[in-house]
């Protein structure tokens, strides 16, 4: 089954961090760009980041840039979503996707995309 599963969400305190994992089955991760992203209660997906497993290249969305830190291990076909100094505003249901190119993430054009996760949420509360 060609799939991507979320997992490492959970509760944490303001200023604490988690590591997300994407991980992909049926097929490999090394041809594409993952992205993340986020979407919290009564409010519309935003695109946290995207990781070009090719090629190295990364974005972050300015929310996040300097706290979150996206990575992958090809060995595990799983990228990581590091995530630290986590505020209340971090909250939200995290999802991952498997973008054929980085172009189509990077301006969240979603007929690019392969595959999509169910998402797994994140809880930053004290």
């Amino acid at each position: 089954q060609l799939q991507l599963v979320e997992s490492g969400g959970g509760l944490v305190q303001p200023g604490g961090s988690l590591r997300l994992s994407c991980t992909a089955s049926g097929f490999t991760l090394d041809t594409y760009t993952i992205g993340w992203f986020r979407q919290a209660p009564g409010k519309e997906r935003e695109g946290v980041s995207c990781l070009s497993i090719n090629d190295g290249r990364t974005y972050y969305d300015d929310s996040v840039k300097g706290r979150f830190t996206v990575s992958a291990d090809n060995a595990k076909n799983t990228v990581y979503l590091q995530m630290n100094s986590l505020k209340p505003e971090d909250t939200a249901v995290y999802s991952c996707a498997a973008y054929r190119m980085y172009y189509y993430c990077y301006h969240r054009q979603d007929y690019g995309m392969d595959y999509g996760g169910n998402g797994t949420l994140v809880t930053v509360s004290s």
